[in-house]
């Protein structure tokens, strides 16, 4: 990688991207999901409620460790019965194998996503592959 790509890939500028909408519609017709704990541009703090019974979770990358491991005390304690995660596929991080590897149904995304910015603006591919990862209770 040059040094640019370097930067980007490092980059933790924002944690506010959007999941493209054909995506969200797709799983949400599969699961049915009736909470978002990290909505775009939240008033709350999803690591601080209750979630839902079908959550939606596409966290700020900067605190994903937090909101897996959120996921699973929700789903331990019978507050949720499924969480399904859209996250980098960073399958060598502690986090991937701490709080998914092993304890979830994995899909890996064709390509590269093109999030949404907070003003709506889709942008350019991510630096990364994406994965979902779907937790069950």
């Amino acid at each position: 990688m040059n040094p640019q790509q370097i930067s980007l890939f490092q980059s933790k500028a924002t944690d506010d991207w959007q999941t493209p909408k054909w995506l969200y519609d797709k799983l949400n017709e599969e699961f049915h999901f009736d909470f978002d704990p990290c909505p775009l541009q939240s008033t709350f703090d999803g690591l601080k409620i209750s979630w839902g019974k079908r959550n939606y979770v596409n966290p700020p990358y900067s605190k994903i460790k937090d909101f897996l491991k959120k996921a699973h005390y929700e789903l331990k304690e019978g507050h949720a019965e499924i969480c399904v995660f859209l996250t980098f596929s960073n399958t060598d991080t502690a986090w991937f194998h701490d709080y998914i590897y092993g304890k979830s149904e994995l899909r890996f995304l064709r390509g590269r996503l093109k999030f949404v910015n907070s003003e709506g603006k889709i942008m350019n591919s991510a630096m990364r592959p994406s994965m979902v990862a779907i937790l069950r209770a």
